[in-house]
């Protein structure tokens, strides 16, 4: 991975990114036993990274890791009742869906992406409700809280695996009072699709790719423990 200081580019203490470094988007688990271990793995190219906003490219065909069930079936195969407490493990997979473009605000508990179709035909902002992501030397961590939003281009939205959410809670992963911060943070971000906030209103959805930009490779060291982090 590359960045503004060679491998993995920036440093965790404020150093940016610059436009084409390659970097680590990850997620880390909530189930037992496997609690702060990474379970999600996106390599993606930086975009811009200012003191405002953060956002990267994911690539059609980018190696990925995900997780998976113990014998290696996706995890939306296992009924939503124990879908949190089976066991599970990671496996290498690629995105062959069209690409995604990420956006972060620093602070922000969420994150929101977006997707096209084959063709550039624009399809959907996603709002994904997320701990504010914490800076390391090579990308970005943060964790998954269930919880989405689809937004539209006509502007209309929906709420998005309200039952995984719910089960979460059942299963333990998540307590009432983080729950209750999460449907704050979700009402907090339908109030931006509203008023048509950033980065609703930004035109990014007109945004494409530096075509010199290659597909970054993951690293064998994808679930490495970053020395220092920072938001």
């Amino acid at each position: 991975m590359t960045g503004t200081g060679g491998r993995g580019g920036g440093d965790a203490q404020g150093t940016r990114w610059r436009p084409g470094a390659q970097i680590l988007w990850r997620y880390r688990d909530h189930a037992p036993g496997l609690k702060g271990a990474v379970h999600i793995c996106r390599p993606v190219t930086v975009v811009q990274d200012t003191a405002d906003l953060l956002a990267v490219w994911m690539a059609a065909g980018t190696e990925c890791v995900k997780p998976v069930l113990a014998d290696g079936t996706s995890v939306h195969e296992e009924p939503l009742a124990t879908r949190y407490t089976a066991p599970r493990t990671t496996a290498r997979s690629r995105w062959f869906g069209a690409g995604v473009l990420k956006l972060a605000r620093p602070g922000d508990p969420w994150s929101v992406w977006l997707f096209w179709d084959h063709g550039w035909r624009f399809k959907s902002w996603y709002v994904n409700l997320e701990e504010p992501r914490t800076r390391w030397s090579g990308g970005i961590d943060s964790v998954d809280h269930f919880l989405d939003i689809s937004v539209y281009p006509d502007r209309t939205w929906k709420w998005r695996d309200e039952d995984e959410f719910a089960q979460a809670q059942r299963a333990g992963l998540m307590d009432a009072e983080q729950a209750r911060q999460v449907q704050a943070a979700g009402r907090a971000a339908v109030d931006v699709i509203k008023e048509w906030g950033a980065p609703f209103c930004d035109g990014w959805q007109d945004w494409r790719p530096d075509p010199a930009w290659g597909v970054p490779a993951l690293p064998e060291d994808w679930d490495r423990t970053p020395a220092h982090m920072t938001s």
